[in-house]
Formats: C-alpha cells, structure tokens, sequence
C-alpha cells in the first residue's frame, strides 16, 4: 500500500458548552414516523418523490381532490431541511421585493407577494379548520440594518412592498438589545413548529389508494402519458403524473437544474436565556446573517438564532459557525444552556424566485418545486397549491414568477456564470489537489489521502475504528470535502452529501461511496 498524501480536516469534536452532536428542536420534539418501504408494483394517480412540505402538503391537498397519491421518500419524512429549517412563515424575504421589481418587473413582483401572503393565510387556516396544535402564533417580522449602506434600501423595501399590497412599515428601532439604523416591518406575519403542522397533514394521507413509502429512494423516470418511477430496490410506480419534490430534482428531464441551482448551508441554536424574547421575528440585511425568533420550550421558550451561510461543501473548521453564533447569543442576551444545535441545506436559483411548476416545456405530466433559497415555510406552500391547481384547474395566477423555464439573462446571467465555474473549478482542482504526506488520524478526526493514487477519505470514530470512503461523488464526479460540524462528506458542487460510511444523507446523489474499511482500527492494505 502506498500512502501519497494526507490532509487533516478536523481536530476537534465538539464546541464548549454545546451538545457534542448537531440535535435540531423540531425533530426532538416529535415522534419518529414508521411507514413502511415500497415492496411491490403499484399504480397511482399521482407519485410525489420527497417526502418534505411541498410532497406533504401537494399529497394532502390532492387527496382531497379525489386523487390516489403515493408519496416516495428516500429517508424518513419531514427530516432534512424541513425538520432543520427556522420555520419563519412570511413573505419577508430578506430584501427581495427590490429585486424582484428590477429583475421581473412590477406584475410579477406582486405575484410573488400575492402568492406568499396567501401562503401564510393558508396555513393558519388550515390550521384552524383541523385543529392542529404546532405552535402557530401571528408575529410581525423584521428585516433590519446596523449599517448606513442598507438604509436606502430598507426604506425603498417598505415602499415598494406597500405598492405591492403588503403591510409595511419602517422604523428606526426594533425590540432588540442592539442599536440599527434602520428596518423594514411586516404586519401578520407568522411562526410555527413545522413538523407538529405537516405530521398531522401526513396522518390524512395514508389510505383509500393513498400511500406513503419511506426508505425507498426514486432512481430513474421512464417518460410518457402514463409516467414510471423506478426504485432502488427495483419496483415501479406507475402514475399519470409526477412530482418532484426532492429538494435537489432526481430526475432532471434535461431541465439542466445542475447548472442552475446551487446549495447553501447555514446555522441555527436554540439557546435559553434569563431574558423574554420580545413579539416578533428579526433576521438582518448584511452579512454575517443573524436571524432570530423565539420558540415555546417546556414552559418557557428558546431563542432560535441562525446565520453563518456559506455554500455546501466549501470551508474547514465549520464547527467555527456554531461558535461564532453561540458568541452572539452571549453578547446580547444571559444564557442560561444551549440545548440544541442544527444545521440546514437550502438550494438557490440563479435569479432568486424558485422554480416551481412544469419540470420542462415538453413534460406537461411532470411538475418540479426547488430553488426556494432558505423561504421554504411559504414556497413550499405555496408550490403544493400551484402544482394542486395545475393539475386539476390547468392553471393558477403566480405561474409566470415561478416558471421553471423562464429565461432571464439579465438577472441570472452573473450568477450563473460565477456558479458553474466554481463548479468547475471544483470538479478539476479536487482531482488535483497537491497533499502533504503523512498518515496519523485521532479519534474524532477526518483527513484525506492518497492510497495506491486513490483519493479517499478517512474518519476515525471516537471508538477509534477508521472508516475509509472514495471521496469521489456518485453525482457528476466532484472531490467531497469533510463536514466537522455535522460529521459528513459534502459535495462542493451539487450539495450531495453521504455519511462517513459512504450512505446518503441528501442531495442529487442516487448512489452511496464506495466504502472500504469496515469496523477496522488501521487501514486494510488490500483495500484496492
């Protein structure tokens, strides 16, 4: 065995004073669900691939429509970014209704706002029609600026969101134990637990021709009038129609959706502190990102704060991002503990509005929702009733914002051309990456190295048994980078991410690494 090279990616295993591993509320809090694994051919009206909001809530809604729905989910539902989300239900997104005039014009803009204002009355209706207990509680929110470079905009944020139909309002100060120049406030704006609401819309699911599979990932698409899903197991749906649901799309249908949507990560804890949260629900307009909300908790509450963006895949010491939160929650409040830490992966579209509806032009049976860039309580929402309309009405009024073909060089065309060469640049330095040689993994360390001209990836556990994987994507071939801070190997291109023995853990990815040292304490010389 030849060892040609070692980089050390991680030397530490927890941060002080946090749980040693990442523990989001909302998957705490609830139970877990069982529903059972696709075993046998099955026909369907409708197959929705992603077991997330927008698959929750589109099977929900057709089902009461009359139509048989199967839902397909690779992992268990409501357990990626919907159970790692901040679950902000607004139409407050960052700042985007200046940009959606200057990109789209006055029309569309208003599509967007009308779309998701309806989204958060959707929700409360809903709701209150099943009596759901999730915690839902009306909340104005805030974006707010401690600069001076973010108050024109602020102001011109108000104005347009008010011409828009939106209740806005600026304000030079807001509840909070820190000074601003300036913010924008919108009225009848919401919060909830997302998965106490969505588990409820998945117990109407399941029966009378209606089903939810877990642990049954979706690998392939045959097209045409009748549409059929195959799994990794080797069984078939065979539905009228498909939805792709999955976060990162499965299935691309030549959409080209790799090159036009891109993952970011971020950060979030839950921290409890000796001070009230006032009403409300903040996030700023610069960076670093610094979003805050509160959570009832036990009788009291937490105070969620996230932040801390970066694109999936790229930085070292990422456990640095919990830190640097937990240091902003001790610089303004009293903490008392910080019981839960979590991370989420969002994907975002070249030009900012998602891509909902159909997959292409030429799939008029295959509908996709992704792109929602961190505002996945409402878009995704907001997709169900879209893709419910579409089916049943053949139609619906916020179609052309949300057009998954529209073409709009003006706003994309910087992006774009930034994102997919940093993919590029990804996909070729990885395989070239000089590395220092040097073999000494510790317990609770991940490095990579060159084995026999092999790149793998070794992590060794805190039980001290190494686990080796080929770092090699199964997705387009892109060099995965370690995760300290969730313990994971993540995809710099596309967001794939595995776990250290090689299984997937999300993404576009649809096989698992190559895995080669099983429960060993040094590595096998034989293991190429």
């Amino acid at each position: 065995m030849q060892k040609e090279a070692l980089i050390v990616l991680d030397t530490t295993s927890n941060i002080n004073n946090l749980v040693n591993d990442p523990l989001s509320y909302w998957i705490d809090s609830t139970p877990t669900t069982n529903f059972p694994s696709l075993n046998e051919d099955i026909n369907v009206d409708t197959v929705i691939v992603g077991g997330g909001m927008v698959g929750i809530t589109a099977a929900y809604l057709l089902k009461k429509e009359g139509l048989k729905v199967a839902i397909l989910e690779a992992d268990k539902i409501l357990m990626n970014t919907t159970g790692h989300t901040t679950a902000k239900i607004t139409s407050q997104h960052g700042l985007i209704y200046n940009k959606l005039k200057l990109q789209f014009g006055e029309e569309k803009a208003k599509q967007y706002a009308d779309a998701n204002e309806y989204a958060i009355k959707f929700i409360h209706d809903l709701v209150k029609d099943e009596n759901i207990n999730c915690d839902f509680s009306f909340q104005p929110s805030y974006v707010y600026t401690q600069t001076t470079e973010y108050t024109s905009l602020i102001q011109s944020e108000v104005e347009i969101a008010s011409k828009l139909g939106i209740k806005a309002f600026y304000q030079e100060e807001i509840p909070l134990p820190f000074k601003i120049k300036a913010a924008v406030r919108f009225d009848n704006q919401a919060q909830f637990h997302p998965r106490k609401y969505l588990l409820h819309l998945a117990s109407k699911i399941q029966g009378d021709g209606c089903y939810i599979f877990e642990g049954t990932r979706a690998v392939d698409v045959d097209e045409g009038a009748k549409v059929k899903i195959k799994t990794h197991k080797g069984f078939t749906v065979t539905a009228d129609r498909l939805i792709v649901a999955s976060h990162f799309p499965f299935y691309d249908g030549l959409g080209l959706y790799f090159t036009r949507i891109y993952p970011h990560r971020s950060y979030a804890i839950g921290t409890r502190t000796k001070e009230k949260f006032p009403l409300g629900m903040f996030i700023n307009a610069e960076e670093p990102s610094r979003s805050l909300r509160s959570q009832p908790y036990n009788g009291g509450e937490l105070i969620i704060i996230g932040g801390e963006h970066h694109k999936t895949g790229h930085g070292e010491n990422l456990l640095e991002h919990y830190k640097i939160l937990k240091e902003f929650a001790e610089d303004n409040y009293n903490v008392i503990d910080i019981p839960y830490r979590w991370s989420a992966q969002d994907y975002n579209t070249m030009d900012g509005a998602p891509y909902v509806g159909h997959l292409t032009s030429r799939t008029p049976n295959i509908y996709v929702a992704t792109g929602f860039g961190k505002w996945g309580m409402t878009n995704s929402t907001v997709s169900a009733i879209m893709i419910r309309d579409l089916i049943i009405k053949g139609e619906n009024p916020w179609t052309e914002v949300y057009n998954p073909s529209r073409f709009t060089p003006s706003a994309s065309a910087k992006t774009f051309v930034t994102q997919n060469l940093n993919v590029a640049k990804e996909l070729f330095e990885g395989k070239l990456q000089a590395l220092p040689e040097d073999l000494d993994i510790k317990n609770g360390e991940a490095q990579i190295t060159r084995i026999d001209g092999h790149r793998v990836g070794a992590y060794r556990d805190e039980e001290g048994s190494l686990h080796i994987i080929d770092t090699t994507c199964t997705h387009m071939g892109c060099e995965l980078n370690w995760n300290s801070a969730e313990k994971s190997w993540d995809c710099p291109c596309h967001g794939s991410r595995f776990t250290y023995t090689g299984d997937i853990m999300e993404g576009p990815a649809l096989n698992p690494l190559n895995y080669y040292n099983k429960g060993k304490n040094k590595i096998d010389p034989n293991i190429f």
